[in-house]
């Protein structure tokens, strides 16, 4: 373990800072990692763990269960189809986006002659456009190697596009500066969870495809002398870069990323990367990241899918981060730990501020008074010089010097007004009667999918019109499925459920993109869904959630996450609920968007339970904290600053501090 590890442990801790340190972790992890399996009476231990991660052991199958299996299989195969017939017959061609940049001979001859050996980047005057709307034009982007960029802005300026473009080299990054790219939705494929991580060291599976290849040619007797000469390049660059240590590396970094993050099993291990869940795939692209170490890593949203556990270690583990990161984030605590420099994308460019979120603000208001001083400055000014001019106009002894002045007016700058953002507002309406308690409560709940896993045991929780209650816990604890069993969609195997007749309950879901029609304009979505209104009543319902003119008719595929997200919200209380049950709402959002969802969850009349892992949307809302764990839930007196500190004395303990 030590020979495998060693270095990667050295490399990536403060704290190990000696051999003595160094192989004390690997006894520990020595110890973690032996695995036992009752079903092949075998003890692995981590001198052969790899090869069983790699190759999954024969296991003994339940007929009854694989028959039901393969049912459900047949089932969502043919909603799959049905869906993709719809496709078919009215296909939605979306608009693409493309990236421009003024060329530099000099920059290009010095990137094809293989002598630039810098890693800082710098991008000038260039644009982005999606389709025909422009979303950055004539911008600069800078980047210094070592430094930890935030990237900030509202939803659907093209935060998420400019990531795309620096990934694709759509824009001219260096060619000798690696990228990997961890995408606000981690798409599925076939590919072994271990697999799917080695592969992103490019270098190493570059040098092993040309391996083969050759090896396959010199086998047929096809190969050429300077073939020969290339595979013994190959084994030397091979060997240079540990590449024989490389699946050991890899399974320290799942096992990481997934270790600390979630629960391990062996199925997860074993299991295709199309197999996992959101929150699995964001847990594996940062394992992707931990293993590649590349050059200049884009991180867009990594916090959505994670819960309060993995974003703490993320947060201490990105911050010993040695290239360059830019991280499109919305979680303003997040971007207060990790980040060194913030980039504010706003009225089609971008600006550069030193420090974490918080200085951002502080320098951008004292920015915004020097520049609403200097414009103030500068009218007064004019209107001095245009009072001489129109009081000396006519006067032949003043003629000279109002000509002057005209002059000196028509060399003076354009004067323009301070650009202000718009104000985000939410309102969820009230105008409902109130309700005697009790509203909505689980009594003695026992709930499980299967006898083996039984996830709440004697359950026994509360809410009415005055609650605000956050729920936390680990990712699989439970969480969605108690909101399930609150909001009657789930039957508890034993206990009660019990509801006012006249709660209305309002549900955003952490995958409410799945509810959306994305074929269909916001307008047409809520004519579909709630018919019989005119169209005036839809925009005004659109436009309370920031989805106006011309975005209420662009089809709900080619929005921004953050503007789905919107969309789902003016579905969502159409209705006028009396409660809401929200689940991760803060996913895409943008922080003023955040901050008004805060404001207007507080003035809302009616009951609040939710699900989420932002630390400043649960500080401004919630009165009461619940962890979700061991089956049960527990009400924390402490709020989030006692659960935090819990979490964080586990890290000590468990030797990831």
């Amino acid at each position: 373990v030590y020979d495998a590890i060693g270095g990667l442990l050295q490399g990536s801790s403060a704290d190990c800072k000696n051999e003595d340190d160094i192989r004390d972790i690997c006894q520990q992890m020595f110890n973690t990692l032996k695995l036992y399996r009752p079903d092949l009476d075998l003890c692995f231990s981590p001198v052969n763990f790899i090869h069983f991660f790699f190759h999954t052991p024969p296991q003994t199958v339940d007929a009854r269960k694989l028959e039901k299996a393969e049912a459900k299989l047949k089932q969502k195969q043919g909603r799959r189809n049905e869906r993709d017939s719809q496709k078919t017959t009215s296909p939605l061609v979306l608009e693409e986006a493309s990236a421009s940049q003024a060329s530099s001979k000099k920059d290009s001859r010095v990137d094809l002659s293989g002598k630039n050996r810098t890693y800082d980047i710098r991008i000038e005057n260039f644009d982005v456009s999606f389709g025909e709307r422009s979303l950055l034009q004539g911008a600069e982007l800078s980047l210094s190697t070592g430094r930890r960029y935030g990237l900030i802005g509202r939803n659907g300026l093209g935060k998420t596009t400019l990531l795309k473009m620096l990934a694709s080299r759509s824009l001219r990054v260096p060619a000798h500066i690696t990228i990997l790219h961890v995408e606000q939705e981690v798409a599925g494929d076939d590919t072994g969870a271990l697999q799917s991580v080695l592969e992103s060291d490019t270098v190493r599976e570059g040098l092993l495809t040309e391996e083969r290849l050759l090896n396959a040619r010199i086998a047929n007797g096809t190969a050429e002398g300077m073939e020969t000469v290339r595979l013994s390049e190959i084994y030397a660059k091979l060997e240079e870069i540990e590449a024989d240590k490389a699946p050991a590396r890899c399974c320290v970094c799942v096992c990481v990323c997934l270790c600390v993050c979630a629960r391990l099993t062996d199925l997860s291990l074993c299991s295709l990367h199309r197999e996992f869940s959101g929150g699995w795939r964001m847990r594996l692209a940062l394992a992707r990241a931990l293993f590649a170490k590349p050059d200049l890593l884009l991180l867009d949203e990594p916090t959505n899918m994670l819960d309060v556990r993995a974003i703490l270690w993320l947060e201490n583990y990105l911050q010993t981060w040695q290239t360059t990161i830019l991280v499109v984030s919305h979680d303003r605590n997040f971007l207060n730990a990790v980040v060194t420099d913030i980039i504010h994308l706003h009225s089609q460019r971008l600006e550069s501020y030193r420090g974490d979120y918080e200085n951002f603000v502080k320098t951008k208001e004292d920015r915004l008074k020097n520049q609403q001083r200097e414009y103030e400055a500068q009218f007064q000014y004019r209107e001095h010089i245009q009072v001489f001019i129109d009081r000396f106009r006519y006067n032949a002894n003043r003629a000279a010097q109002v000509q002057s002045k005209l002059k000196l007016l028509e060399k003076l700058p354009e004067l323009k007004p301070l650009e202000k953002e718009t104000e985000v507002t939410l309102k969820f309406p009230d105008n409902f009667e109130k309700l005697s308690p009790p509203v909505l409560q689980l009594d003695e709940v026992e709930f499980y999918y299967n006898t083996d896993q039984r996830l709440f045991t004697q359950l026994s929780v509360s809410a009415d019109l005055e609650s605000r209650i956050c729920i936390v816990g680990e990712n699989g604890a439970g969480k969605s499925t108690m909101l399930k069993l609150l909001m009657g969609e789930l039957t508890p195997v034993n206990g009660i459920r019990h509801a006012h007749r006249n709660l209305k309950i309002g549900y955003f879901s952490q995958h409410h993109v799945d509810q959306l029609d994305l074929n269909v304009c916001s307008i047409e979505l809520l004519l579909n869904k709630f018919p019989g209104r005119n169209e005036e009543e839809y925009r005004h319902q659109l436009g309370g959630y920031g989805i106006t003119g011309e975005l209420a008719t662009r089809p709900v595929a080619s929005l921004s996450g953050g503007q789905k997200s919107r969309v789902a919200f003016a579905q969502m209380t159409m209705p006028c609920p009396n409660f809401y049950i929200l689940d991760e709402p803060t996913n895409h959002l943008d922080m003023e968007t955040i901050e008004a969802l805060a404001k207007a969850l507080n003035k809302f009349k009616g009951g609040v339970v939710l699900v989420s892992h932002d630390e400043r949307l649960i500080r401004l809302v919630c009165r009461e904290l619940w962890v979700c764990e061991h089956g049960n839930v527990r009400r924390v007196e402490g709020g989030f600053d006692e659960y935090r500190d819990i979490l964080q004395e586990q890290f000590r303990k468990e030797g990831y501090l």
